[in-house]
């Protein structure tokens, strides 16, 4: 595999509006906030700059609105050295934005409005077979259409790429159609909503992570926080990865990071385990700083902590 293996992430670009509370309110409650920011996210958008920083050459296929926002996220994306050929503008549909609550331990509450991202359709995919040609991984979410989705899991299959798949956020059961990609690279909630079995302890997400492979998937990768990250394939391997400890200030960026991170490794030939311990360091940095894709580090930064932790 090549050192600097192409990504291709085919998903969402979004404001984020973020505000700092004490604690999140209850149904009806209106509370304080502070430390009101607007900053560059979106699922697909972070995975992007977690690629780049981690060295790939990374394509980003998406649509934004031809608004302030849109315009923004495309220009500091390309200050990323990201592709942002094909993010395209879209008129007449706002920029995709997420609401998010920082708490003072770090949690956080997400209301996305999809905007753009929605009108990204299959017919946006299909004739840009070359995209495909030239990736080495193909990373998806799940903040675009399911129908956009399917038609970027069919052209990776016809270009034997490989396809990572985040699959946030969880729409209800989802079909085993969908699960049936090379890594799939779910939290303990949504492996939970998507299994309908419990995370909750080792012997827990290994059931979890095993009916993920039962059901179509090559490769499970469960991040499952402070537990760290958990590993099991359809050839057998079964690797518990341990954390780093950081100081957490914001977890907001931390999957995007890890899931980002992952897919380079592995593009890099690193086994999931190897590639697993990385994501994980990449996810705990992330934890460190305020935003999403504000805090999500470059390579330099994870071998030094790697380094340090060792």
């Amino acid at each position: 595999m090549s050192e600097q293996p192409t990504v291709l992430v085919v998903g969402s670009a979004n404001m984020d509006i973020v505000v700092r509370v004490g604690q999140m309110p209850a149904p009806g409650q209106t509370i304080p906030g502070e430390g009101f920011t607007m900053s560059p996210g979106g699922k697909g958008a972070n995975q992007a700059v977690a690629a780049s920083r981690a060295g790939a050459k990374c394509i980003m296929l998406g649509r934004v609105g031809d608004d302030p926002f849109g315009h923004t996220l495309k220009t500091i994306l390309a200050a990323e050295d990201i592709d942002c050929e094909h993010l395209m503008i879209t008129p007449d549909i706002p920029t995709g934005t997420a609401m998010i609550m920082v708490d003072r331990l770090g949690e956080n509450s997400i209301v996305v409005s999809g905007g753009a991202n929605l009108a990204l359709t299959p017919d946006d995919i299909f004739p840009r077979t070359e995209l495909f040609e030239q990736a080495d991984i193909v990373i998806l979410q799940l903040e675009v259409p399911m129908p956009t989705v399917r038609a970027a899991m069919d052209l990776a299959r016809r270009h034997s790429c490989k396809i990572v798949l985040d699959p946030s956020p969880v729409r209800g059961r989802l079909p085993d159609e969908l699960l049936a990609v090379d890594i799939i690279t779910p939290n303990a909630v949504e492996a939970e909503q998507i299994t309908g079995l419990q995370a909750a302890e080792e012997r827990a997400d290994r059931q979890v992570a095993s009916q993920l492979i039962e059901r179509g998937a090559q490769a499970a990768v469960l991040k499952t926080g402070a537990r760290g990250s958990l590993v099991v394939s359809a050839e057998g391997e079964i690797a518990r990865v341990q954390p780093y400890k950081v100081d957490i200030v914001d977890t907001t960026g931390a999957g995007d990071a890890f899931t980002g991170n992952l897919a380079v490794a592995v593009a890099r030939g690193k086994t999931l385990a190897q590639a697993a311990k990385i994501a994980n360091a990449a996810g705990a940095l992330a934890c460190t700083k305020f935003g999403a894709q504000t805090a999500i580090p470059t390579q330099d930064e994870i071998n030094i902590l790697m380094d340090d932790q060792r």
